[in-house]
Parts: C-alpha cells; sequence; structure tokens
C-alpha cells in the first residue's frame, strides 16, 4: 500500500481528501494533519510515501513544508492540493520538488488520476538501476501524461469509448488492437486510436510481438489500477 499523509486546513476538506484516497487501490490515508506543525510531528514519528498537500495553513503555507522536507533530507514525495493558482507559486512548488499541482476544486477522478499517476510512477522506478532513453522519458512524463490521462480529452475522442477499452484491457490483461476491436465492437482502426491514447497516457504498455509472418504484432498490456470511477 502506498501510505498518503494528507495536510489541510480545514479538517471536512482533509477528510473529503483522506476518503478520496482510500477509494483508489492501492492507496491509504495514513494520516491527516491540519497545520505544518502537525505535519511535521507527524513525519516524525510515521511513515508517508506521499503528502498531499495544501498551500494554505495557518502557521506556516505549505510550500514552506516542502521546502523544509527537502532540506532534511526527506524523501517524502508532494503532490499540492490547493485553492492558490498563483503562477509563482505553482513555479515555487516546482521548483522544491513537488510531483503535481493538483488545483482546488476538483472531483474525486482528478484527484484520483493524479494518484494513478504517481502509482506508475513508482512502478517505473521500480523497474531496475539503470534506465534506458525510453524509461527516462517515462518516468519524465508519466505524472503529466498519466495523471491528465483520459480525463482530457483530444478532440473528437469519446470518454466512454475510452472507458471501454480500459474495461476489456483491465479484464483481459493484454490484448492487440485486432483482440480489442472483437471484444469492444469497435473497428480496429477506432480500437486502435484509443489503444495509443491510453498508451500515451502511460495507463498501457506496448510491445512487439513477432509472429512469423513478417510484420510484427502490437500488443497492449494494462499498467494501470485495476476500476474505475
Amino acid at each position: 500500500m502506498i501510505e498518503v499523509l494528507v495536510v489541510d486546513d480545514d479538517p471536512r476538506v482533509a477528510g473529503i481528501n483522506a476518503a478520496y484516497t482510500e477509494r483508489v487501490p492501492g492507496f491509504r490515508a495514513a494520516g491527516t494533519a491540519h497545520t505544518t506543525g502537525e505535519a511535521l510531528a507527524w513525519l516524525d514519528e510515521h511513515h508517508a510515501d506521499l503528502v498531499l498537500l495544501d498551500h494554505y495553513l495557518p502557521d506556516e503555507n505549505g510550500l514552506r513544508l516542502l521546502r523544509r522536507l527537502r532540506e532534511s533530507g526527506s524523501r517524502t514525495d508532494v503532490i499540492m492540493v490547493t485553492a492558490d493558482r498563483d503562477v509563482a507559486t505553482v513555479e515555487a512548488a516546482m521548483r522544491y520538488g513537488a510531483l503535481h499541482y493538483l488545483v482546488k476544486p476538483f472531483s474525486y477522478s482528478g484527484l484520483r488520476a493524479k494518484l494513478e499517476g504517481y502509482a506508475v510512477l513508482r512502478r517505473t522506478l521500480a523497474d531496475g538501476p539503470e534506465a534506458g532513453q525510453d524509461q527516462v522519458d517515462r518516468i519524465f512524463g508519466v505524472l503529466g501524461s498519466a495523471a491528465a490521462g483520459p480525463t482530457v480529452l483530444p478532440k473528437g475522442h469519446s470518454a466512454q469509448t475510452v472507458r471501454l477499452v480500459r474495461q476489456v484491457l483491465r479484464e483481459t490483461g493484454q490484448l492487440s488492437a485486432s483482440g480489442t476491436a472483437d471484444r469492444t465492437g469497435l473497428s480496429r482502426q477506432t480500437a486502435q486510436r484509443y489503444l495509443k491514447l491510453l498508451e500515451k497516457a502511460g495507463q498501457v504498455g506496448l510491445t512487439l510481438r513477432y509472429t512469423g509472418s513478417g510484420r510484427p504484432e502490437h500488443v497492449y498490456t494494462w499498467t494501470g489500477t485495476d476500476t474505475d470511477e
């Protein structure tokens, strides 16, 4: 389980964000804090893989807490979750090492997407001690692409079709475009288009399968979480 500390000055909002976190498979809301002091004290006593961090806190702001964590050598990851839309705050969060920045108000699916992207990042980093260029590109792009995932669709794409393709991939684990078309009733070209979209989002892995006919077949493997909204 990925252990998460939720930090928000409003106990009600902290509770909602913790409940949202618990709904995402593989994540556990290990604790909540409402001030910088409470967060630091909690982290001194407990382990968290990830902090969901509000910027507006009553004692010190979230950026100050993020900076303290980095100065102390903490390897705990941070995703900012705040109503602060100031570009300077976003830039500072990036420079201090926040992995992502989620603007309030947001839906469950918005937070889920960020957490799914974070889970993909952790799996990618665990692949081995060295990385080729493809893996480096995936590491640097996974939170931006997988977090947005199919919640932000290119023009001409249907959210319903994305969910359909995701569902059959979750159920089977691995499919070609032809196999996806057979199971969904889509044309092969449409299935291929949506599979490429999910690959770009970091939720699907692509491999080549050689069948002896000369031309390799593209095979897509589900790498995202096991449930949808």
